[in-house]
């Protein structure tokens, strides 16, 4: 049975998840629109690749599902359909190679989004698919059979669709169209939508004024950060952090982000510990920091015996009672693990991603929203989330594909999940 000449599949959102869904419906034989509130498609997409498009991870299957924690179940049989491998593929089919970095990470071999992003879109155009920018989706028509309602330049517009993706994006970044006005239109139709909450986010420590303005933007590096859950299981991250204007951030945080925000909405704060010289034993650092200094300063004291100066250096006087400076073994100690107490996550719009969400319990096994008949979701809509790495993009190409080819065979008639 071919797809109804007459219908169309409207994909919401042009970015990884809503392309990725165009592709799919597309080769799968049906007639595609693109809808998006922008001036042009893959906005945060190019914004992500700015430092070096990271697509994916080259990791075993095992770890790397395993950063999806909660959600893993669900997300598993997508990424079974379309994982690092199948990305690199596809990407390779666009004319784009990649590499893996030395931590794993998978990069086009340009390191950037822009050749990719062209490449794709013009394979979209020459496929069919037709692009409909400045139109913001503002609802359903529920007079008009359910048509689907945009606020555009000419004003308002109604669209009838055979079959609707979702893949409005999450709620951060808002100027780069992932805005979360979604949510009361979906909650108005009944669907149960989890509030959105920053993802791979920075945190305010509340610093002086003196720590602020001398050390705010420098990384701290290396520095191995430690977090206890509240099962009392430590995780311990090596890396760089930032200091920020009002805390910290950087990919050691985010690798944590999920734990410590939900510390800090269960008990209003969260505590980390750093050893800023991770290289180091503490019997060897005491023993050199009990050594005499004379008439050296204490700064030079630090630099000389354990390596500490700069930002790490300024952290212990920030964070560190004075009287501990003279005793060796506190001293010693608090380099190796000195506290820190993180007070609020940085507000959703400025995180890398959001959690929350379309809950999976309204999808069927389709990505179809189980009380909207023909409308299927995808990418950061959905409520999960993972850490920075590739693991954002993958799953969001993931769900996209399965969404977009679920709603080609919904207009065929087809009432199981493609293969």
């Amino acid at each position: 049975m071919r797809p109804d000449p007459q219908a169309r599949v409207a994909i919401l959102g042009g970015g990884p998840a809503g392309l990725m869904a165009a592709e799919a419906a597309s080769s799968a034989g049906a007639r595609v629109d693109v809808y998006d509130a922008m001036p042009s498609t893959g906005r945060k997409f190019l914004m992500a690749g700015k430092g070096g498009l990271n697509l994916t991870h080259a990791e075993p299957t095992e770890p790397f599902l395993l950063r999806y924690g909660a959600r893993r179940a669900w997300l598993e049989p997508l990424l079974a359909g379309f994982g690092p491998e199948a990305l690199r593929a596809w990407a390779r089919g666009l004319g784009v190679e990649t590499f893996v970095g030395s931590s794993g990470r998978v990069f086009p071999s340009a390191m950037k989004a822009a050749p990719l992003l062209r490449a794709w879109l013009h394979r979209l155009r020459e496929g069919g698919v037709r692009f409909h920018m400045r139109h913001r989706w503002t609802g359903w028509d529920i007079e008009d059979r359910g048509a689907l309602r945009f606020a555009t330049p000419q004003g308002e517009r109604s669209v009838r669709a055979g079959a609707v993706v979702l893949a409005l994006g999450g709620g951060s970044w808002a100027r780069l169209g992932s805005t979360g006005a979604w949510v009361p239109l979906l909650a108005a139709r009944g669907v149960r939508v989890e509030a959105l909450r920053p993802a791979n986010c920075g945190f305010d420590v509340g610093w002086s004024e003196h720590f602020r303005v001398r050390h705010a933007g420098e990384p701290v590096k290396p520095v191995l950060v430690v977090h206890k859950d509240p099962e009392g299981a430590k995780h311990r991250q090596q890396g760089e952090l930032m200091i920020t204007s009002t805390g910290v951030e950087g990919g050691l945080i985010y690798a944590l982000s999920a734990q410590l925000r939900d510390e800090i909405e269960a008990t209003g704060s969260a505590l980390l510990h750093l050893d800023l010289a991770p290289g180091r034993e503490s019997a060897r650092l005491e023993a050199e920091l009990s050594r005499p200094r004379g008439s050296s300063s204490m700064a030079n004291h630090l630099r000389r015996r354990a390596g500490i100066e700069g930002v790490k250096a300024g952290l212990l006087r920030e964070l560190l009672p004075a009287a501990d400076f003279a005793d060796p073994v506190r001293l010693a100690a608090a380099i190796k693990a000195l506290p820190l107490r993180l007070i609020a996550t940085r507000p959703l719009d400025e995180a890398i991603s959001s959690a929350g969400g379309v809950a999976f319990e309204e999808l069927d096994e389709r990505l179809m929203i189980r009380a909207l008949p023909g409308v299927f979701c995808a990418g950061e809509m959905l409520d999960w989330e993972a850490p920075t790495g590739g693991y954002l993009l993958t799953a969001c190409f993931a769900s996209g594909r399965a969404a977009g080819a679920s709603a080609a065979a919904w207009l065929r008639g087809v009432t199981r999940p493609p293969s």
